[in-house]
């Protein structure tokens, strides 16, 4: 009975937030520079495409290994090397000239999300949580990336027009690292597992997943949500800026100070982060009440219409605005809806690390996603076959989360 009382808001909670929210603002600012450095160095778009593609791509193969150095080492022992790496990251990104050198460096950066990202955090916020609270923390927890996203992007284009674009990561690398202030506030306790999950191995446990049908088809679910967050995030404000209709000088956005499409491109990210935040705390709230995995489908099935929608329909600064609310509010839902239908079948014990593999898939769609919108844009000049694949596999996501055993793997036979 005492579990179920704890309280909510808790300092793991708090922590996890702060780190989670910096990381996700720098994170979600990469497609503001885009057009900037291209622009410096007379890069073809795919070049800096693929550098942040290789980014989430390392982000997907970190996870796991920080996830797994986490269980084994301590997760505050896990985030000071991973915003260690993040911050080198950043720091030699900023002096490189050359795409290939930006590609390399990425790994770094990735790698760096990773350790403090959602694959670490989310797991330690999951442990601190009581049975009751866990859907609704892991969604707190993410909505703080949300949080990061709302000012991330428009902080950048902000930056960038008192200073270069290397200066800006400079000041984002030691913003990463000021979050390890918080960490002595960030006490994990011993996961909440049963006899049976602490006395199990982590390659016992991995085995099973894998045996297990319901893993596979979580994974491939999650393909989508990568693909399309990570295109989304990288090309959209460049997309804005090229696509979009011209923004009416007495209208509402010039009076708020939108005068220019770029700076809309750079708005409608941070739109996305605003509205996802009630969006990703109302997928925790009704995660707790209803099937994850029906609600996992909704999400994709309307992430799927709305895409549509927008790229069949005029392509307006209303209809941006629209979208960035709409598709924002179904953005990151996902996440605690999968991590918490991961703890809730496999446990507590190694959630970490079987969350990173399911996250790996996610930054598989990551990394497709943003290569191939440079690759298509560089090939024909637009984005729109890149964007239908997306609405094509967010359907494919929709559909394949519906076969999903929703039940704990010891009652799994």
């Amino acid at each position: 009975m005492t579990q179920t009382r704890a309280p909510l808001i808790n300092p793991v909670l708090l922590v996890g937030c702060v780190i989670i929210m910096v990381g996700f603002s720098i994170r979600a600012s990469f497609g503001v520079f885009q057009i900037p450095i291209a622009t410096e160095f007379g890069w073809a778009r795919a070049e800096f495409s693929l550098a942040i593609a290789i980014q989430n791509l390392a982000w997907g193969i970190g996870q796991p290994i920080f996830g797994a150095i986490a269980e084994k080492v301590g997760d505050r022992k896990a985030i000071i090397l991973g915003a260690l790496t993040y911050a080198a990251g950043l720091v030699a990104s900023s002096f490189a000239v050359t795409p290939e050198a930006h590609q390399l460096l990425e790994i770094l950066v990735g790698f760096g999300v990773a350790g403090t990202g959602f694959g670490v955090i989310l797991a330690v916020v999951g442990r601190a949580a009581s049975d009751a609270n866990r859907s609704m923390s892991l969604a707190i927890a993410t909505a703080a990336g949300s949080a990061g996203q709302v000012f991330g992007a428009p902080l950048a284009e902000y930056l960038l027009g008192l200073m270069q674009w290397h200066q800006v990561f400079m000041l984002f690398a030691a913003a990463i690292l000021s979050t390890l202030l918080l960490l002595p506030m960030m006490r994990s306790p011993a996961p909440p597992a049963s006899r049976a999950e602490l006395e199990a191995s982590m390659g016992s446990v991995l085995k099973k997943a894998m045996r297990d049908p319901s893993f596979s088809l979580i994974f491939l679910g999650f393909f989508s949500c990568g693909y399309q967050l990570a295109f989304i995030t990288a090309h959209f404000p460049a997309f804005v800026t090229e696509m979009c209709g011209s923004i009416d000088p007495s209208g509402t956005l010039a009076s708020i100070g939108v005068s220019t499409t770029s700076a809309l491109g750079a708005v409608a990210i941070s739109l996305i982060g605003l509205a996802n935040i009630a969006g990703t705390l109302l997928a925790g709230w009704l995660g707790n009440r209803y099937s994850k995995k029906y609600l996992l489908a909704a999400i994709y099935t309307g992430r799927t219409i709305v895409a549509a929608l927008f790229i069949l329909l005029p392509i307006t600064p209303t209809s941006v605005i629209v979208f960035s609310l709409t598709m924002g509010s179904l953005w990151l839902a996902t996440v605690p809806l999968t991590s918490g239908l991961v703890a809730h079948i496999y446990g507590l014990r190694y959630m970490g690390t079987l969350y990173g593999i399911v996250f790996f898939s996610h930054q598989l769609g990551s990394f497709l996603g943003v290569w191939l919108g440079g690759r298509m844009y560089d090939a024909t000049g637009d984005y729109t076959f890149v964007w239908w694949i997306g609405v094509g596999i967010g359907a494919f996501s929709a559909l394949v989360h519906l076969p999903i055993r929703e039940r704990p793997m010891g009652a799994i036979a």
